[in-house]
């Protein structure tokens, strides 16, 4: 059976959570064990400031989704509020898979129960937005048309990579993706031999070398763990050993607080007691750690857009509020809170097309491309779209070069 943390174990890592990340703000990647990535996030200067389409607007909204997601979507509802104070958002990070049922059935748990207590009863009755970290499955988007008689739109509102973490202390150098399988997988899909110590996982020397790792994931509701599930394993079972958590920062305090500790979250939840492991995809290829650079292009084997799924047909306009609020994600404002939240900031060609499959009206980047033809087929279906960045060349110069005339701007 697998091991788990009980109640008591678990709201004290979530207090301790709750502390550390106030004590250690979430930062950017620096040198770790010999491979250096870029230390500060850098904002697509093409993307316009936010200019308010509606003043003095009222209204109420609720927002349920992914626990990975929800310090960043909180952090932008309470600047998008502070900006309009006659709007009132809840957000609830129940996770991905409880968030998905509200969407669908279109009723908000959090004016109701225990959830409406201490919040202010500030959401309204039903949920409007999904903050989704994966995309949702053709069986999702179906349980969501019968209901309302049409598909939502998704759009990717910042990039994310999974990363693997590991107590401060421990030298691992890397892992290639068949060893994670090889270490999370119960069927290990990829071809390799399970790994069950620090030795076989490649550390060869010290006092860990010998010692069995012991291994930290998601529970079920998490949309993290089904990427993770994807991305690693192959759509594979993970293993039973894994201690399943029930959320990002209380699976890396976890790992804080134990020497033998492997596990997985988004890379947002690092605090000074953990470090990251660079992966390669294939045994010989280059490991990396997740960095702006690395995610946006793909080449890190663990990245991931993290979406809002927003309740529209294409036959209807958005609610004003609903609009206003995705106007300020898909501006200038929006995507330094993205930053600021310790995750990716969308380049101006995906902010633009956002707004294109929302026909949002302003707050357009500089440079507006029509339309991909993915982006059309997926507001027509009502799925998400993935950023087309591997066949972005324009983009991935824009990103890299530091001395052009598009440079970024320093958050």
């Amino acid at each position: 059976m697998p091991r788990r943390a009980d109640k008591t174990g678990v709201r004290m890592l979530f207090l301790t959570s709750l502390l550390c990340l106030t004590l250690f703000p979430l930062h950017g990647l620096a040198e770790q064990g010999g491979i250096t990535q870029p230390g500060r996030l850098v904002l697509d200067s093409t993307i316009e400031r936010y200019t308010p389409d509606h003043d003095g607007l009222t209204g109420r909204l609720s927002i349920a989704g992914s626990d990975t997601m929800n310090p960043l979507v909180s952090k932008l509802a309470a600047r998008f509020m502070s900006s309009h104070p006659g709007i009132k958002i809840a957000v609830d990070g129940v996770g991905t898979h409880a968030a998905i049922r509200e969407f669908q059935l279109g009723h908000s748990y959090q004016r109701r129960g225990d959830k409406a207590r201490g919040k202010g009863n500030e959401g309204a009755t039903r949920v409007e937005l999904l903050a989704s970290s994966r995309g949702l499955t053709e069986d999702e988007l179906a349980g969501f048309e019968s209901n309302h008689g049409y598909r939502p739109i998704g759009i990717p509102i910042a990039m994310d990579a999974l990363a693997i973490y590991v107590h401060k202390d421990n030298p691992l150098p890397q892992l290639t993706l068949a060893q994670l399988d090889g270490i999370f997988g119960k069927e290990r899909k990829r071809g390799h031999a399970l790994v069950v110590t620090w030795t076989q996982a490649g550390l060869l020397e010290g006092a860990l070398a010998q010692q069995p790792l012991r291994l930290y994931g998601r529970d079920k509701r998490s949309g993290t763990r089904a990427v993770f599930k994807h991305l690693a394993l192959l759509d594979g079972e993970l293993n039973e050993e894994v201690i399943e958590q029930p959320g990002s920062a209380s699976t890396v305090l976890a790992i804080a607080q134990d020497s033998l500790a492997i596990g997985y979250a988004g890379v947002g939840f690092q605090v000074p007691s953990v470090r990251l492991v660079p992966i390669a995809s294939k045994p010989g290829e280059p490991a990396l750690l997740p960095s702006q650079d690395n995610v946006l292009s793909e080449v890190y084997p663990l990245s991931r857009p993290l979406y809002l799924y927003v309740k529209k047909s294409l036959k209807e306009e958005l609610d004003q509020v609903v609009s206003e609020f995705l106007s300020f994600i898909n501006s200038w404002e929006g995507q330094e809170m993205v930053g600021r939240a310790g995750l990716y900031p969308l380049t101006g060609v995906q902010v633009t097309r956002n707004r294109q499959a929302l026909r949002l009206s302003h707050g357009a980047t500089m440079a507006s491309p029509e339309p991909s033809l993915e982006m059309q087929h997926a507001a027509e279906v009502g799925g998400a779209w993935r950023p087309p960045l591997q066949d972005s060349g324009e983009t991935r110069h824009r990103l890299t070069d530091q001395k052009g005339m598009q440079r970024e701007k320093a958050l």
